[in-house]
């Protein structure tokens, strides 16, 4: 057991997006008007009705799953596979908002459940990596369950967005979205997403997309489909965690190591955005501990470095990678001058009721 680089995994969507996934990975640009928005990262999840699109293979044309599923408490550890099985319970994706993104929402675990067939709802997090612009989250005020649904059934698109909190982004920003919140992300935003591990969404927003109302309920019509959705007032404020890490102002310090998400995330998935330099800095401070531990995947931001441990040789790290860790193969060291973002599955002591939705 070792960490594994993984392909590109480029995942078609409606909407236009590629180029920001392109350049961070230092592959060619890709062909104006292109739809692959999103890279879907050590995935063991399909996308909604298209069986095997998604899935992460290994370099050896294993698919991830397959693998996990071999060995699970290899791969992701006792405690994790006593409480969620062979699932990783986490799915990582590059988003590039190559335009704004329609107002939707996403179903809990037990609205999933119930009538979806899912172990998972759709809770997610938005750390952005790239770009800066505008996201949507949250209504201002209750809205009633009727004026949402005339505003859908006129597709109102300018009053759902009136109702919404604006909010203006920039790298290192992270936003924590739980389910049912409808949300809208900005174009020109190249976000890292965590997420449950599920793709499920409810189009407030799809006649101008050009998707069928059929597919923008999830087959189960507006009545069914609108209880998914929040309708009580929410603000993002309580969820925003603004430049965590300092990025690069000019008195940031040259090794930084943060929690990006509020506890509120860790029955869900965490993550921590690490940034690591070879020659000393008088900015330093205290050594930072680059242990990496678990299963974990990781997105290099910028840099380059190795990962070692005792059971391996030392395993480069360059912009643009994406790595799978099997809890197996760490605890593992970081070196060199390297700014990355660790993911890691949802925390199994923070998920404390068995029958809560998310595992059945």
């Amino acid at each position: 057991m070792r960490p594994i680089a993984l392909p590109a995994n480029g995942v078609p969507r409606f909407y236009l997006g590629g180029p920001a996934i392109a350049a961070l990975r230092g592959d060619p640009a890709p062909a104006p008007g292109t739809r692959v928005p999103e890279d879907w990262i050590a995935s063991t999840s399909e996308v909604l009705e298209e069986p095997g699109l998604g899935l992460s293979r290994l370099p050896d044309g294993r698919l991830l799953r397959d693998a996990i599923a071999a060995d699970p408490v290899a791969w992701l550890g006792a405690d994790h596979h006593a409480r969620f099985g062979d699932s990783p319970a986490l799915l990582v994706k590059l988003l590039d908002a190559g335009e704004r993104l329609p107002v939707h929402a996403h179903p809990d675990a037990a609205y999933a459940g119930a009538h979806l067939g899912s172990r998972f709802g759709k809770t997610e997090a938005w750390i952005v990596v790239g770009g800066s612009g505008v996201v949507a989250a949250g209504w201002r005020e209750d809205v009633a369950p009727a004026k949402l649904a005339r505003w859908v059934a006129d597709q109102d698109v300018a009053a759902m967005l009136a109702a919404l909190h604006e909010v203006e982004v920039r790298a290192g920003d992270a936003l924590f979205v739980p389910a049912g919140v409808p949300h809208a992300i900005g174009a020109g935003l190249l976000i890292a997403e965590l997420q449950e591990p599920s793709d499920m969404s409810v189009l407030l927003e799809w006649e101008p997309q050009g998707v069928a109302e059929h597919d923008a309920t999830l087959g189960l019509g507006w009545e069914l489909a609108l209880r998914a959705v929040g309708t009580a007032a929410a603000d993002p404020a309580a969820w925003l965690a603004r430049g965590a890490v300092h990025g690069a102002a000019a008195d940031a310090p040259a090794s930084e190591r943060a929690n990006l998400l509020p506890a509120a995330a860790d029955g869900f998935f965490r993550a921590e955005r690490l940034r690591a330099t070879a020659a000393a800095d008088p900015r330093a401070g205290a050594e930072i501990d680059t242990t990496i531990a678990g299963f974990a995947v990781l997105v290099v931001l910028d840099g380059g470095g190795t990962l070692s441990g005792p059971a391996a040789e030392a395993f480069a790290l360059g912009r643009g990678d994406t790595v799978v860790v099997p809890h197996a193969a760490g605890p593992l060291r970081l070196d060199g001058a390297i700014d990355l973002l660790v993911c890691r599955p949802p925390d199994p002591a923070a998920v404390t009721n068995v029958n809560d939705g998310r595992v059945r």
